[in-house]
């Protein structure tokens, strides 16, 4: 292993292609608040910020694909308090080889026990200031390495990418993965900026969420030919988003702004499944203000990585499955630029309000799908998410308090259903807007984007901005809106705005005759419809099908045929939970090469809850496939199977 020391030098002038230094945002790094309040409490870090934090991140490493672990230093801006005597990191695993300040003097440090109660925690690394204190910034020289088995870090053999020639690596740092790779303080509401300096041996190229500093230098002083890529993120971002990849990757331009990295096999149709990109950018601007993040890139993964997308700031990365060769499923795209408004600019300070990231986003994104796509497509998105919320609340209760938008004490935030967090958050939004109008609520959103951007937020922070600036005197229109019961309380309220009947007219009528007495559409109406419309229709066939009925579908409907994933993945959940024995082959194929959970976890449900038919299916196949899945699909499908390391 690898351990030295590096103290972060002063940034240099920036360049990248089309973009120089001064075409950059935020060049002056702006320390943001730490919130106080009871709602802004994260009890998943150890930090104590209010005595010391970290508020700025440099990384020196080197990427080692053999020992499959990140190894170098991070070189910490701390701004303490003036009788602060420590400063408590978050950790989970990391390998610490010594701590020393900015001058290189040693540092005395602790790596406590993890909390037993707790273990996703990780454990505290507690370093001692010395001399260091007082309100003036100063640093903090950790050499490290992750260790084996870092959650947030995904490494790939060749075998498991799409050119099957060079290894892979990326990291998902959301929720608290990214202590597994980077000794830092670990919180949404502890937000820094950062830089970095990463080597990685040719031809592999590395992006991060940060912009590129220019082209990649040779290492002189490597055994092997390596090259190091430099990076940099100004503006203050919560730790989860800090991101890396690496691998054999070409990039597309899109257009001034925009531009997309894949592996050699894909970049074509990634740049054209994304064509529409730019103009996305327009719309977010033209709806909630400005694009204060320079560039937007963006990076098709391995079909390992577990989510569709995941937010990272200049540089979203994506699931190849979300490619469709029609642009049907660029909603994931106007979801994921939507939160450089939303989750980027604004960040909950705790993940007990997961829907101010995810739900207020969910809401930008279908204004966005509006913008681009037209009202119909919006409109058939909402209807989608408003159906996803009322089958959660039916599945879980409407008392359940997994149904609350904002989580409350006595659950864990991580186990508030999904639709809670995203579906109820854009209903919530939706229903707002339309009681108070768009112009007034458009007004409203893009002056609380402005007004606490690269900020923490909390539920009650926007609770009270809405009350000032958007009901103001007006108690008439504060028991219409009904704000506490939408956050706080559970189920959906009486005043929650109903999708328009009329956006899935054709498909709920085909599903009900169907259900009623067997017709299916005709192929060629099937084929004009929105891939929105035939997802409609597949969520709401019979539960029970019989082969001759799962038959004619796919015969009908060629469903097995589909370039869509969305579609393809209905198919399959209900060819599985009525054990229909044609489709195993496509399940296999499907699972042993997507990883996208949103996928996976539901496929291997399907399977086990039919017992003796499928379970010997799916206990054969997870034993093949498990360790190509990334940590968060893993302990979901390892939930599902009953699956544990003794078997």
């Amino acid at each position: 292993m690898r351990i030295a020391f590096f103290s972060a030098a002063a940034s240099s002038a920036l360049l990248i292609a089309g973009c120089t230094a001064s075409d950059l945002p935020d060049q002056e790094r702006v320390v943001a608040p730490i919130l106080t309040s009871e709602q802004a409490f994260d009890e998943f870090t150890y930090a104590r910020p209010l005595e010391a934090r970290v508020t700025h991140v440099a990384l020196d490493l080197d990427l080692d694909f053999e020992g499959r672990r990140v190894e170098g230093t991070a070189t910490l801006d701390v701004q303490a308090a003036e009788d602060a005597t420590e400063i408590v990191l978050d950790s989970n695993g990391l390998m610490i080889g010594g701590v020393t300040d900015g001058l290189g003097n040693e540092l005395e440090f602790t790596v406590g026990e993890a909390d037993p109660d707790n273990a996703e925690k990780g454990e505290p690394i507690t370093v001692q200031l010395g001399e260091m204190t007082g309100p003036e910034l100063q640093q903090v020289v950790i050499s490290y390495a992750s260790g084996p088995e870092a959650e947030a870090l995904q490494w790939l053999s060749p075998e498991q990418t799409a050119g099957g020639e060079h290894p892979f690596v990326f990291s998902q740092g959301q929720a608290i993965l990214n202590r597994t790779w980077i000794p830092t303080q670990d919180s949404p509401g502890i937000r820094q900026t950062w830089e970095a300096r990463v080597t990685a041996p040719e031809p592999l190229t590395v992006v991060m969420s940060g912009i590129s500093r220019g082209d990649p230098e040779p290492v002189e002083d490597a055994d092997s030919d390596r090259r190091a890529f430099e990076f940099v993120m100004n503006n203050s971002v919560p730790p989860y988003l800090i991101a890396i990849a690496a691998g054999n990757l070409e990039f597309a331009e899109l257009g001034p702004r925009s531009g997309v990295y894949a592996e050699p096999e894909m970049i074509e149709a990634a740049a054209e499944e994304l064509g529409d990109t730019e103009e996305l950018i327009d719309a977010g601007i033209e709806l909630f203000g400005e694009y204060r993040w320079g560039r937007y890139d963006m990076i098709i993964l391995p079909p390992a990585f577990p989510y569709g997308g995941m937010e990272n700031p200049v540089m979203t990365f994506l699931t190849p499955t979300f490619i469709a060769g029609d642009r049907s499923n660029n909603g994931l795209i106007a979801h994921e630029l939507a939160h450089s408004w939303s989750g980027n600019l604004t960040t909950y300070a705790s993940w007990r309000d997961g829907w101010l990231n995810e739900g207020v986003t969910s809401y930008i994104e279908n204004r966005i799908s509006e913008e681009v796509y037209g009202e119909q497509r919006a409109e058939q998105e909402y209807a989608l998410s408003y159906a996803s919320l009322e089958e959660a609340v039916e599945n879980a209760g409407a008392d359940n308090p997994n149904t609350a938008m904002r989580s409350p004490d006595e659950i864990s935030p991580f186990d508030t259903v999904g639709p809670a967090i995203y579906d109820k958050g854009t209903v919530f939004l939706r229903t707002v807007e339309n009681i108070v109008g768009r112009e007034e609520f458009d007004a409203w959103l893009t002056a609380w984007f402005d007004n606490h951007a690269f900020q923490p937020v909390t539920s009650e922070m926007m609770l009270a901005d809405m009350r000032e600036n958007l009901i103001g005197d007006n108690p008439e229109l504060e028991e219409q809106l009904m704000l506490d019961e939408w956050v706080y309380g559970t189920g959906i309220p009486d005043n929650a705005l109903a999708p328009d009947p009329a956006a899935f007219a054709d498909a709920d009528a085909a599903a009900q005759a169907y259900a009623a007495d067997g017709n299916l559409p005709e192929a060629g109406a099937w084929e004009s419809w929105t891939a929105a419309s035939q997802r409609r229709f597949l969520e709401n066939l019979p539960e029970t099908l019989s082969d001759e009925q799962l038959a004619t579908l796919n015969e009908t409907l060629r469903l097995s045929e589909s370039g869509n994933n969305e579609v393809l993945f209905l198919w399959l959940e209900a060819a599985l939970r009525n054990e229909y024995d044609p489709a195993v082959d496509q399940a296999r194929s499907f699972l042993s090469t997507v990883g996208r959970n949103k996928f996976v976890a539901p496929l291997f449900r399907a399977m086990w809850e039919t017992g003796d038919w499928g379970q010997p299916i799916a206990t054969d196949l997870y034993a093949r496939t498990r360790g190509g899945y990334h940590s968060y699909t893993r302990g979901n499908v390892d939930e599902i199977v009953g699956y544990s390391n003794e078997g």
